[in-house]
């Protein structure tokens, strides 16, 4: 029987090579995020794969969240799994110095968007004792680095949230997973430092994760048999040992 998953901040990065990887696997996709024009571009050229549906709206609306997986067509209703992966991460200031304004969107997006579309998600899992959610965490969930406080703490929220959802549904047969990557090449640094030049240099001299590596491992973990759930998964670049370890070129 064919699958249909949700991944939001599906218009770049890991969601955007999921839905890719997805895609080539047959898995229906319900596509979500704000960027519409990014949308209408990666549904045309995945429904020569699969069947393509897209939601644009912001996570951080709750109301405009329940609104439009709401609007489901009936051929999308039922959602096999949902990719949480919508986040962001904004400035690397000590806690003294940080901004107000980057404190309230990495809270709004990492946290509670990611609760709002879960709770908008489960209660069809829950009725139909099966499901599988995937939470797109990070290595600064498991560590906190200088200047990482509130990014890090986002993150170690979703960890904590993804371990209360594996609990209380544990009973419903419903799998939960976090998949925690360190450094992956993506717009993520440009978005974090605002277009400083600083952002080009961050994966200068060493090898960083690609999404696409990323991408292949969220469907082997959604490809297991049903009794094996990968409940928590760390994965680096070669080069990386750590958050504030890397190995870069001379």
């Amino acid at each position: 029987m064919t699958k249909t998953a949700l991944i939001t901040g599906a218009t770049s990065g890991i969601g955007e090579a999921t839905a890719y990887e997805f895609a080539k696997q047959g898995i229906h996709l319900i596509l979500c995020g704000r960027r519409v024009e990014r949308l209408n571009t990666i549904k045309v050229a995945l429904e020569k794969l699969t069947i393509v549906h897209t939601l644009n709206f912001d996570i951080r609306d709750r109301h405009k969240t329940f609104k439009a997986i709401e609007s489901l067509p009936e051929a999308f209703k039922n959602i096999d799994i949902l990719i949480n992966n919508a986040g962001n991460a904004h400035g690397l200031d000590p806690i003294q110095d940080g901004d107000l304004d980057d404190w309230d969107t990495m809270i709004d997006i990492n946290v509670k968007g990611l609760l709002y579309v879960s709770k908008a998600i489960i209660p069809q899992m829950t009725e139909r004792h099966s499901g599988h959610i995937i939470n797109i965490g990070s290595s600064a969930g498991k560590e906190v680095y200088p200047k990482g406080n509130v990014y890090c703490a986002s993150k170690h929220a979703v960890l904590a949230i993804t371990e209360g959802m594996r609990l209380d549904l544990n009973p419903y047969g419903i799998k939960v997973t976090a998949i925690n990557p360190g450094m992956v090449e993506t717009e993520f640094s440009k978005v974090r430092f605002k277009g400083d030049p600083i952002a080009d240099s961050v994966y200068q001299g060493f090898k960083a994760l690609e999404a696409k590596d990323v991408a292949e491992i969220i469907y082997f973990a959604v490809s297991r048999p049903a009794h094996v759930n990968i409940a928590d998964l760390l994965v680096f670049p070669t080069a990386q040992a750590n958050s504030t370890t890397v190995q870069k070129e001379l």
